[in-house]
């Protein structure tokens, strides 16, 4: 079945084609709300998820509340682990970032013109004109700060996309119909055997990741790697703040890990 990522904002319709996509070829959409409860069928809380949406942290959250490299590994965690099911939509979160490498997944860029989404808008949200308009500008600002901050890529740029679609000119039915008929395509049909072992493995790494910053220990000089399913090793320096034993032991309890080897040593100025 098709691994899909659609990149888009508010008002383009891509809620609605995504719908339709997944209704004939029945599949699941991850969406934000689908996204967030996968996370924590992961493992993790609700405290971890505070901020999961497409939005770049400002100053004071950045240095106050949040550790937004906690973040990237997170949500990258959780789409690696979507993705090993090797099917369903994935819609935003850096989805296309993250599976870039990965030729079994068809990218999608959905758009439209301005005046589609405002129309669009006010009749959805029986919102004025410039009510939608502003609603718009704000989340595109958010979106393209996201993806700058967060991957360093411009959303604009369709060379990240294998189908850029105008959900205006198309309309959502043909759009719908365009991308049925791409994604029945053998060659889409299903990631290969290492493919889905490859998001396996980069899921339990990013979560060991995520886990190890959120234990404030730092992963600098500790390399972290995961050679098959469950097991994880460690190599290099571990802070001289920290034990091994402690190191292994918040390793050992993220969700998926059932084999640590260790060969990674304290700091020397551990010893001075």
């Amino acid at each position: 079945m098709p691994l899909i990522t659609v990149t888009t904002s508010i008002g383009c319709g891509a809620m609605a084609v995504s719908q339709k996509i997944a209704d004939d070829l029945q599949i699941e959409i991850y969406d934000d709300e689908r996204l967030q409860q996968e996370a924590l069928n992961m493992g993790y809380s609700s405290e971890d998820l505070k901020g999961f949406d497409e939005k770049a942290p400002g100053l004071f959250d950045r240095l106050l509340r949040r550790r937004p490299e906690i973040y990237n590994e997170l949500m990258a965690a959780v789409i690696y682990q979507v993705a090993h099911r090797d099917q369903g939509i994935i819609i935003g979160h850096g989805a296309t970032y993250f599976l870039k490498d990965f030729g079994c997944a068809l990218h999608l860029r959905m758009h439209t013109t301005e005046q589609y989404r405002v129309r669009r808008l006010t009749e959805q949200l029986k919102i004025s004109p410039d009510a939608a308009l502003n609603m718009i500008k704000n989340r595109d600002s958010e979106l393209k700060a996201f993806l700058d901050f967060l991957f360093q890529i411009d959303w604009n740029d369709f060379s990240l996309y294998d189908l850029v679609i105008n959900v205006d000119k198309l309309g959502i039915d043909a759009a719908a119909e365009m991308i049925i008929s791409l994604a029945k395509m053998e060659s889409l049909q299903q990631c290969s055997l290492t493919a889905l072992e490859s998001m396996e493995k980069l899921s339990l790494l990013k979560k060991v990741e995520a886990a190890v910053m959120k234990d404030n220990i730092n992963p600098q000089e500790l390399l972290i790697d995961v050679p098959e399913p469950g097991v994880v090793k460690l190599t290099g320096l571990i802070n001289p703040m920290r034990t091994v034993a402690g190191v292994t032991e918040v390793i050992k309890s993220v969700s998926g890990v059932e084999k640590v080897i260790c060969e990674a040593e304290r700091h020397p100025m551990a010893k001075m």
